[in-house]
């Protein structure tokens, strides 16, 4: 029954693992040269299939100036979501938005963060609670239509991988009980100062598992959804800021010191 998307998601495979290798000829010879993701864009195809969860794609990085694989991972995405509008939010529009838009709880906790990917885990979660739409990191890519993937009465879809649920995917209409929750702990974790586990348990996949717990949630599996590292890589995803990954963040410079 998943055989076509089996193939598509092979094929994308394919596809970026050839933009990977020539992008690195390609750069070192354009050392400076970088593509522009938009912070905003209109669905490509106009539809008229009304869904639960609104048809917005939102992703965010530390910069829209991207390198080849980024670009060619953004184009997958659109070139698959066509009926879906684009939101881009770098790091100051994140920052405005959250102070703007987030309970005081939240923009408080959130404000004491100092790593780019735990200060994206939260903001990931409120645009979901608060505005709805589905959420990509931006090395993530779908492989298979987003109208195909997200049904009419669809009010959430969290991602499987082989051991639990991940927050690089994530589609909800909002006020979703699940995301609520997730914000919750996030709040208490930065309060308490649970920063030994990392970025991971403080903000990221851990916080959404914990959520979910033993509750049936409406998921589907990774390889028949949405991907991570075809197109590119930790190079290249931070070719500007060199160990930018939160897998170098130091957990006890995770927040910033009370004063």
């Amino acid at each position: 029954m998943n055989l076509p998307i089996v193939i598509t998601n092979r094929l994308l495979k394919i596809i970026g693992n050839i933009t990977k290798t020539l992008s690195y000829p390609f750069h070192f010879i354009f050392k400076n040269k970088r593509f522009s993701i938009p912070k905003q864009s209109e669905a490509l195809i106009k539809s008229d299939k009304k869904t639960k969860i609104p048809k917005i794609v939102w992703q965010t990085n530390y910069t829209n100036k991207v390198t080849l694989p980024v670009y060619a991972n953004y184009l997958i995405n659109r070139l698959l979501a066509p009926t879906y509008e684009y939101r881009y939010m770098g790091h100051d529009e994140r920052d405005e938005f959250i102070k703007n838009e987030a309970p005081s709880d939240v923009a408080q906790t959130y404000s004491q963060l100092t790593d780019g990917a735990a200060q994206a885990d939260v903001w990931r979660l409120f645009v979901l609670d608060y505005i709805g739409g589905v959420y990509m990191d931006i090395d993530a890519h779908l492989v298979w239509p987003l109208s195909k993937i997200i049904k009419e009465d669809d009010e959430e879809i969290f991602l499987l991988n082989k051991e639990h649920y991940t927050n690089y995917f994530m589609a909800s209409a909002k006020d979703n009980k699940v995301i609520k929750k997730a914000l919750k702990l996030i709040v208490e974790n930065i309060k308490q100062k649970k920063v030994d586990a990392g970025v991971y348990s403080l903000t990221g996949p851990n916080v959404l598992n914990l959520a979910i717990g033993d509750k049936k949630v409406n998921h589907r599996f990774y390889r028949y959804t949405c991907v991570q590292g075809s197109f590119t890589n930790e190079y290249f995803q931070y070719i500007d800021k060199p160990r930018g990954k939160w897998t170098h963040a130091k957990k006890e410079e995770l927040l910033k010191e009370s004063k």
